[in-house]
Parts: C-alpha cells; sequence; structure tokens
C-alpha cells in the first residue's frame, strides 16, 4: 500500500510541484507573501490519503492519476488551502474535482480585486430595505433589521458586497426564489428534512449569493490570467465529470435484452452492459482541459 502511494505521489504531487515551479519561473504566477504552495500540497496529500468516494473507496485507488494531478493544479494555482477549508476534492465517478468552498471564492476574489472586504447579509421579510440601481450598478442605501423581523425567520433576499480601497462596492441581490432556485442544484437534497439548507438557511443563503457576486465580478474583469483561468474551469470540469460519472453508472446498472435459445424449456437470457469512460488529461500547457459555479 505505501508503494502504491508512493507511486501515486510521484505522478501526481511531485509533477504538480515542477509545474508550479515552471510557472513561477517564467513569471506566469505570483503567490501572496502569507501562501506556501509546498505546504498546501502537503495539507493536501494528507487529506486525500483520507478522501473517500461515495461507495467509501479511497479517491487515490479509484480515480484517475491525470484528474488527481489536475485537482491539485487547480487548488495551488488559484492559492487555495482545503486546511482552511478553501476547497474540497470530490470525486465524480474516477475523476477527482478540487471544489471551491465559498471561503476559497473570497480568498481568490481578495487576490486578484485586490478587495479588502467582502460581507454577505440576508433580508427578512418586515425589514427596512432599500436599494438603488446607477448605471447598471447596484447599492445597499438603507437596510434595518428588528427583532421581531429576525425572529419572524421568513427571509426573502440577501445580498453580499465587495468593498475595495478606494472604497468603491459591488453589490449583487438575490431573492429567495432566485437562491432556492440556485440551490435546486445541490447534490445535497435541499429539500429534505434535516438538509443543512433547512437547519440554517440564512447561511446557506449567504454562501449562495457570495459565490454569485464574487463569480459575476471577477468574470465581468475580463482578467485571462493563469489564475481566472483555473478559477473559471471549475464548474464545466465538473459538469462533465459529473455526466462521465452518470453515464458509467447508468452503463453498469442498465439491462438490455437480446435474442436467447430455449434449452430444456429453460430460457437463458444473455444480457449486455456497455461501460463509458473518458480520461481527462493532465496537459502540459497551463490551459489544460480549459473549460467555468
Amino acid at each position: 500500500m505505501n508503494n502504491q502511494l508512493a507511486l501515486v505521489k510521484k505522478d501526481t504531487v511531485d509533477v504538480v510541484a515542477a509545474k508550479v515551479r515552471e510557472f513561477q519561473e517564467r513569471g506566469e504566477i505570483h503567490f501572496p507573501a502569507n501562501y506556501s504552495p509546498e505546504n498546501a500540497m502537503k495539507s493536501a496529500w494528507l487529506i486525500l490519503q483520507n478522501t473517500l468516494d461515495r461507495e467509501k473507496r479511497p479517491v487515490l485507488q479509484v480515480c484517475t492519476k491525470d484528474s488527481i494531478a489536475n485537482s491539485l493544479l487547480d487548488m495551488v494555482v488559484q492559492g487555495l488551502n482545503p486546511a482552511k477549508k478553501q476547497g474540497y476534492f470530490i470525486a465524480y465517478g474516477k475523476q477527482l474535482v478540487f471544489q471551491r468552498s465559498y471561503f476559497g471564492t473570497m480568498a481568490v476574489t481578495k487576490r486578484v480585486t485586490g478587495a479588502k472586504d467582502i460581507f454577505a447579509e440576508v433580508v427578512y421579510e418586515g425589514d427596512e430595505f432599500e436599494f438603488e440601481i446607477n448605471r447598471g450598478r447596484k447599492k445597499i442605501t438603507k437596510h434595518k433589521q428588528t427583532i421581531a423581523s429576525i425572529n419572524g425567520g421568513k427571509i426573502v433576499a440577501a445580498y453580499c458586497t465587495i468593498i475595495f480601497d478606494d472604497e468603491r462596492e459591488y453589490t449583487d441581490i438575490m431573492t429567495m426564489d432566485e437562491i432556492r432556485q440556485a440551490w435546486k442544484k445541490s447534490k445535497q437534497n435541499p429539500d429534505r428534512d434535516g438538509s443543512t439548507h433547512q437547519e440554517f438557511p440564512q447561511e446557506m443563503a449567504k454562501k449562495t449569493v457570495i459565490n454569485r457576486t464574487c463569480k459575476s465580478y471577477l468574470n465581468s474583469s475580463d482578467d485571462s490570467s493563469l489564475v481566472m483561468r483555473h478559477f473559471n474551469r471549475q464548474d464545466d470540469v465538473i459538469a462533465e465529470a459529473e455526466v462521465e460519472a452518470e453515464i458509467a453508472e447508468n452503463a453498469n446498472s442498465e439491462t438490455i435484452d437480446v435474442e436467447y435459445e430455449v434449452v430444456d424449456n429453460q430460457k437463458t437470457p444473455t444480457q449486455a452492459t456497455a461501460e463509458a469512460q473518458q480520461e481527462i488529461l493532465f496537459d502540459d500547457e497551463s490551459s489544460a482541459t480549459e473549460p467555468g459555479f
């Protein structure tokens, strides 16, 4: 087992470390002073050794080495560390994906834009809430809550504001209907009794609006840097991996009837199953598998 781990580490962690050094030498990437890619990868490797897929199998045994390497590269280029809850490694079939948390999304936003603060609030029914729109930009002009409105607990909206050093602000607002629509994409079944969305709707609403606001601002900045390419890659990688996993799962479970012979009055049906698998290769170029919430 130790030998297998050593081989996987050599083909993934060591390869990614060398790749990151190349980026640094070519001046394509600069990390914040308080970020160590080496420490981030050490943390990631420790976490990966204890990460299981939904069938309770070790992801380092199930997932392809290419996808493991790509997930590590996505993490490091964005300057994130899983030990700080800035993202998670999730297996979709044989594909491993590094999925940013909203902490990670805020960290990348601050790094790329120089924002000094990002905060979110929910709006309850009964709050005094007003905003204005100037040249397509929203600005909260009044938000006053009362104990009665908070105690009522009915969330009608949520908003997130990014504040910059020059006091510029960027705000996005989502109605609760929009938030619930976004939740429908969650694999966690938010409508299930006892789900995190049901138990802590205010916190989940904040996370949702933070993710949308940060991504909206970052994408409007038209930044084609290496960091942004890996930032925008996540959604497409996840969507592609989900499709692959679903195809493989259906192919391995679907029964296809074919002709059969009658032998001694006993029917012997022949069944066939199809398998679908597609490798996501770890390209030598920084824009490997370049696909973007």
